[in-house]
């Protein structure tokens, strides 16, 4: 497996990320992060290492700067972290030729659906981790991806958020409750039900 620091130019900022690429790849995963979190996340690196492991690339991106994570209203500006998802959406088509999957968590779930909307012949699946895909407002109606929200069954706002933008999808979906698990998912055991299972004979 290749692993390297990458930087995504959008517009006029660099966005840094990390790229791992195992061999043989079956897919890509562009991480969406959510409000206040970045490529540093410990549970998305956990998620991401399991999918590495499951044979799918991945991409842990910084969506903003240091700067500008700073003023704390950009992390619920919607359209600016759609924009620079679909932005790694297109980098990402530029350097694999594979297929393309989306995970967001939090608000980071709101952007890859708007990103998926936009990007519909590149995105193939989009994940929702504790999400608020409910932010993403009309554009769930432009989204053509299967679409996995995955929701701690303690996480009760946040359930009910989900429920309603997933009634919103023309898509096909699924809603994954974990019993148990509240927002971020800190319980024993409730993260490892988020991620992938490994090959058989592979390691965890």
């Amino acid at each position: 497996m290749r692993s390297e620091a990458v930087q995504v130019v959008v517009t006029d900022v660099v966005l840094d990320g990390d790229l791992a690429v195992p061999d043989r790849a079956a897919g890509v995963v562009a991480f969406a992060h959510g409000t206040g979190s970045s490529r540093h996340s410990p549970r998305n690196q956990a998620v991401a290492a399991d999918l590495c492991r499951a044979g799918f690339a991945t991409l842990l991106l910084d969506l903003l700067t240091v700067e500008e994570d700073r003023d704390e209203s950009r992390r619920f500006a919607i359209d600016l972290l759609a924009a620079r998802t679909t932005a790694a959406v297109d980098w990402l088509a530029g350097v694999l030729d594979l297929p393309t999957g989306l995970f967001g968590a939090s608000t980071g779930a709101a952007a890859a659906l708007v990103a998926a909307g936009q990007r519909p012949e590149q995105v193939r699946a989009v994940v929702s981790r504790g999400g608020r895909p409910d932010l993403a407002g009309d554009a769930l109606a432009q989204v053509h991806a299967p679409t996995l929200f995955i929701v701690g069954g303690r996480d009760e706002l946040v359930l009910e958020l989900n429920r309603q933008a997933a009634g919103r999808l023309t898509a096909p979906y699924h809603l994954e409750v974990i019993p148990g698990a509240t927002h971020l998912f800190p319980e024993p055991g409730a993260l490892e039900r988020v991620s992938p299972p490994p090959p058989p004979g592979a390691p965890r």
